[in-house]
């Protein structure tokens, strides 16, 4: 739950899901919500996927999930699990081998529709793999492939459909007492996947992985994904999710935290808040934020920097901020720290001096929480 008691309009309150493991991370419950996203390579080709995993750990992926669908792939997979500093989601369609294989590789879920893995025997195969191996399962359920008998109970995809799809699944895993399993109803229709997961919310109390499937390329993508995924959230329903864009997988994560942060969901690295730039600018802010934000990128702490061109909102902005910089005139401006007046400083020094001062708040609150982390562990002791 994110409860803010000074302003509490900005509460969201959290649906009450119960609580798997996907590898070490915790997915529901009260854990923060996870960020994941899907490699885009070969599967077979360890080098390549397991870079694309590296990167995407790197940006703040909780979890990375790679499409399996062939043995070179759940061969390959094996190695990629050992190396990965994050927990591994295979994607299975219609190949139950391959979730067993991907099971037996370390994958710590398996993504699957149990309805398209085939007969009974073969579902409680992979459970039996799933439950053998400490495998979480994710039920995976889309738009774009839905069961005939319900596209045909329905005549279109539809919420409705979509959620008795999921409903189905359950069901196949809880008959055979599985219920380590998280579930998504993604469709790229932004109304259709947010009506289905509103109804989902209120069917089960499985951990809800969302999703805006097919969302489209970065800005496109990004836009959609933040309106059905930001409305979701702001619900307080989801406790996973990825954005699906037709881009690097690194910008999945970085637009996945982006809309948590603005929800004050999850909190990590700088938040930079920048005014779009006008007449009244007294330096290049557009130009400025750009070099910022690669300049900052190493920085995991969370906390806040204002860029504001001009004093009629930067003194204001940078009430609120950890380290600000207002434009004001003959080629300076001013430093705020800690939401004060610091000291005025050229426009030609800005950029460097606002990474140092960064960079020194950062070192200081995680000096903060190891402090207090160190007492906490002195009281409990």
């Amino acid at each position: 739950m994110s409860i803010n008691h000074i302003r509490p309009w900005r509460n969201i309150e959290r649906r009450k899901s119960r609580q798997i493991m996907v590898g070490n991370v915790p997915v529901g419950g009260d854990a923060p919500i996870a960020v994941q996203t899907m490699t885009n390579t070969d599967s077979g080709d360890v080098k390549a996927t397991l870079g694309q995993v590296l990167a995407a750990a790197e940006a703040g992926a909780d979890i990375v999930r790679i499409s399996v669908p062939d043995q070179a792939a759940t061969a390959a997979l094996r190695e990629i699990t050992r190396e990965s500093p994050v927990p591994i989601v295979t994607d299975i369609h219609f190949h139950y081998k391959r979730a067993i294989e991907a099971a037996e590789a370390g994958a710590a879920c398996l993504r699957i529709n149990p309805g398209n893995i085939g007969d009974q025997k073969r579902v409680q195969e992979v459970i039996k793999a799933a439950r053998d191996h400490g495998c979480s399962i994710r039920i995976g359920v889309n738009a774009g492939s839905l069961e005939k008998h319900l596209l045909e109970k329905y005549g279109e995809p539809c919420p409705d459909a979509m959620v008795e799809s999921g409903l189905e699944h359950i069901k196949i895993l809880q008959d055979n007492d599985f219920h380590d399993f998280k579930i998504s109803v993604k469709a790229s229709d932004v109304f259709m996947s947010a009506a289905a997961y509103q109804m989902l919310a209120d069917a089960t109390d499985a951990p809800i992985h969302l999703g805006i499937t097919e969302a489209g390329g970065f800005v496109s993508g990004t836009i959609k994904s933040a309106i059905g995924l930001g409305q979701l959230l702001w619900m307080g329903i989801g406790d996973t999710l990825r954005v699906s864009l037709s881009a690097d997988p690194v910008e999945e994560v970085k637009v996945g935290f982006e809309i948590l942060k603005s929800l004050g969901l999850r909190h990590r690295g700088v938040n930079i808040i920048s005014c779009p730039s006008c007449a009244r600018q007294g330096f290049d802010v557009i130009k400025t934020v750009e070099t910022l934000e690669e300049r900052l990128a190493h920085i995991h702490t969370p906390m806040s920097l204002s860029i504001i061109g001009c004093v009629v909102n930067g003194p204001g902005e940078a009430l609120m901020t950890d380290v600000g910089f207002t434009g004001g005139g003959a080629g300076a401006g001013m430093v705020y720290l800690a939401g004060k007046q610091s000291h005025k400083l050229s426009n030609e020094a800005m950029v460097d001096h606002i990474v140092e001062q960064v960079e020194k708040k950062a070192a200081d609150i995680e000096a903060q929480m190891e402090a207090e982390k160190a007492a906490a562990e002195i009281a409990a002791s």
